[in-house]
Protein backbone atom coordinates (compact mmCIF):
# COMPACT_ATOMS: atom_id res chain seq x y z
CA UNK A 1 0.00 0.00 0.00
CA UNK A 2 3.00 2.46 -1.18
CA UNK A 3 2.22 6.12 -2.44
CA UNK A 4 0.19 9.01 -0.52
CA UNK A 5 -3.12 8.09 1.18
CA UNK A 6 -4.84 11.07 2.23
CA UNK A 7 -7.86 12.72 4.15
CA UNK A 8 -8.88 16.02 4.09
CA UNK A 9 -10.65 17.57 6.67
CA UNK A 10 -12.29 21.59 6.27
CA UNK A 11 -12.51 22.98 9.64
CA UNK A 12 -15.20 26.00 9.50
CA UNK A 13 -18.36 26.35 11.15
CA UNK A 14 -19.91 27.81 8.50
CA UNK A 15 -19.28 24.66 5.84
CA UNK A 16 -20.17 22.41 8.71
CA UNK A 17 -23.44 23.83 8.79
CA UNK A 18 -24.30 24.41 4.85
CA UNK A 19 -23.98 28.06 5.15
CA UNK A 20 -21.02 28.26 2.50
CA UNK A 21 -19.41 25.50 0.08
CA UNK A 22 -16.29 23.81 1.01
CA UNK A 23 -14.21 25.36 -1.81
CA UNK A 24 -10.78 24.90 0.00
CA UNK A 25 -11.53 21.39 -0.07
CA UNK A 26 -12.14 20.82 -3.23
CA UNK A 27 -9.53 22.53 -4.21
CA UNK A 28 -7.30 20.55 -1.79
CA UNK A 29 -8.54 17.04 -3.17
CA UNK A 30 -8.07 18.42 -6.93
CA UNK A 31 -4.12 19.24 -5.72
CA UNK A 32 -4.14 15.99 -4.42
CA UNK A 33 -5.54 13.73 -7.30
CA UNK A 34 -3.19 15.93 -9.77
CA UNK A 35 -0.41 14.32 -7.24
CA UNK A 36 -1.51 10.86 -7.55
CA UNK A 37 -2.63 10.85 -4.26
CA UNK A 38 -5.75 8.46 -3.14
CA UNK A 39 -8.66 10.41 -1.03
CA UNK A 40 -9.50 8.03 1.47
CA UNK A 41 -12.08 10.22 2.83
CA UNK A 42 -13.04 14.00 3.05
CA UNK A 43 -15.06 15.98 6.16
CA UNK A 44 -16.08 18.76 7.02
CA UNK A 45 -16.08 19.77 10.94
CA UNK A 46 -16.42 22.48 12.93
CA UNK A 47 -14.15 24.40 15.02
CA UNK A 48 -14.80 22.91 17.76
CA UNK A 49 -11.63 22.08 19.55
CA UNK A 50 -12.29 18.52 20.99
CA UNK A 51 -14.41 17.30 18.30
CA UNK A 52 -11.69 18.10 16.12
CA UNK A 53 -8.86 16.57 18.18
CA UNK A 54 -10.96 13.25 18.53
CA UNK A 55 -11.69 13.75 14.80
CA UNK A 56 -8.17 13.90 14.22
CA UNK A 57 -6.84 11.01 16.00
CA UNK A 58 -9.79 8.32 14.73
CA UNK A 59 -8.06 9.27 11.06
CA UNK A 60 -4.24 9.29 12.13
CA UNK A 61 -4.64 6.04 13.54
CA UNK A 62 -6.54 4.55 10.19
CA UNK A 63 -3.72 1.86 8.65
CA UNK A 64 -4.87 3.40 5.46
CA UNK A 65 -3.93 6.60 5.83
CA UNK A 66 -0.64 8.46 6.01
CA UNK A 67 -1.61 11.66 5.41
CA UNK A 68 -4.29 14.21 6.95
CA UNK A 69 -4.63 17.91 5.00
CA UNK A 70 -6.75 20.19 7.69
CA UNK A 71 -7.94 23.72 6.00
CA UNK A 72 -8.98 26.49 7.89
CA UNK A 73 -9.15 27.34 11.41
CA UNK A 74 -5.52 28.43 11.59
CA UNK A 75 -5.97 31.90 12.18
CA UNK A 76 -6.32 34.61 15.24
CA UNK A 77 -9.77 33.83 15.46
CA UNK A 78 -11.53 33.16 18.91
CA UNK A 79 -13.05 29.99 16.78
CA UNK A 80 -9.53 29.09 15.46
CA UNK A 81 -8.44 25.63 16.98
CA UNK A 82 -6.98 23.68 14.35
CA UNK A 83 -3.16 24.65 15.53
CA UNK A 84 -4.57 23.54 19.44
CA UNK A 85 -6.31 20.53 18.13
CA UNK A 86 -3.49 19.34 15.96
CA UNK A 87 -0.96 19.74 19.02
CA UNK A 88 -3.07 17.13 21.12
CA UNK A 89 -2.87 14.29 18.75
CA UNK A 90 0.83 14.48 17.18
CA UNK A 91 3.56 13.08 18.72
CA UNK A 92 6.54 15.22 17.17
CA UNK A 93 5.83 18.04 15.45
CA UNK A 94 7.72 19.27 12.06
CA UNK A 95 7.88 22.52 12.30
CA UNK A 96 10.04 23.01 9.56
CA UNK A 97 7.12 23.01 6.71
CA UNK A 98 4.86 25.20 8.77
CA UNK A 99 7.29 27.50 8.66
CA UNK A 100 8.26 26.82 5.23
CA UNK A 101 4.81 27.55 4.10
CA UNK A 102 4.74 31.07 6.04
CA UNK A 103 7.77 31.91 4.85
CA UNK A 104 6.75 31.56 1.05
CA UNK A 105 3.19 32.35 1.20
CA UNK A 106 4.40 35.80 2.98
CA UNK A 107 6.10 36.00 -0.15
CA UNK A 108 2.18 36.79 -1.87
CA UNK A 109 0.35 38.44 0.81
CA UNK A 110 1.49 39.24 4.79
CA UNK A 111 -1.42 37.68 6.26
CA UNK A 112 0.34 34.78 5.62
CA UNK A 113 2.53 35.88 9.11
CA UNK A 114 -0.77 35.88 10.96
CA UNK A 115 -1.50 31.65 9.75
CA UNK A 116 -0.62 29.70 13.03
CA UNK A 117 -1.15 26.13 11.15
CA UNK A 118 1.43 23.18 12.49
CA UNK A 119 2.62 20.40 11.12
CA UNK A 120 3.24 17.05 12.91
CA UNK A 121 2.99 13.14 12.96
CA UNK A 122 0.85 10.61 14.78
CA UNK A 123 0.61 7.05 14.35
CA UNK A 124 2.60 7.09 11.75
CA UNK A 125 0.47 9.60 10.11
CA UNK A 126 1.50 12.96 8.49
CA UNK A 127 -1.00 15.84 10.00
CA UNK A 128 -0.74 19.22 8.11
CA UNK A 129 -2.67 22.26 8.53
CA UNK A 130 -3.23 24.67 5.90
CA UNK A 131 -4.80 27.92 5.84
CA UNK A 132 -9.22 28.25 4.91
CA UNK A 133 -9.33 29.84 1.37
CA UNK A 134 -8.23 28.13 -1.79
CA UNK A 135 -6.18 30.75 -3.20
CA UNK A 136 -3.63 30.10 0.34
CA UNK A 137 -4.15 26.30 0.35
CA UNK A 138 -3.25 26.14 -3.59
CA UNK A 139 0.10 28.54 -2.45
CA UNK A 140 0.68 26.58 0.81
CA UNK A 141 0.47 23.43 -1.00
CA UNK A 142 2.85 24.15 -3.87
CA UNK A 143 5.44 25.19 -1.13
CA UNK A 144 5.24 21.53 0.78
CA UNK A 145 4.22 19.34 -2.23
CA UNK A 146 7.94 18.55 -3.13
CA UNK A 147 8.55 17.19 0.22
CA UNK A 148 5.22 15.12 1.34
CA UNK A 149 6.59 11.28 -0.50
CA UNK A 150 9.88 11.86 1.00
CA UNK A 151 8.32 12.73 4.22
CA UNK A 152 5.84 9.97 4.31
CA UNK A 153 8.58 7.66 3.16
CA UNK A 154 10.75 8.66 6.16
CA UNK A 155 7.85 8.20 8.80
CA UNK A 156 6.61 4.88 7.26
CA UNK A 157 10.09 3.82 7.56
CA UNK A 158 10.57 2.37 3.50
CA UNK A 159 13.64 5.15 3.38
CA UNK A 160 15.70 6.80 5.47
CA UNK A 161 17.34 10.26 5.41
CA UNK A 162 20.49 11.08 3.22
CA UNK A 163 22.45 13.77 3.71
Amino acid sequence: MDGIRSIIITVSDACSRGEREDLSGGALEDLLTELGATIVDRKVVSDDLEPLAETLNQFASRQDVNLILTTGGTGLGPRDNTPEATRRVINREAQGISEAMRAETSKQTPMAMISRGVSGVCSGTLIINLPGSPKAVRESFAVIKPVLSHAIDLISGRTSHKA
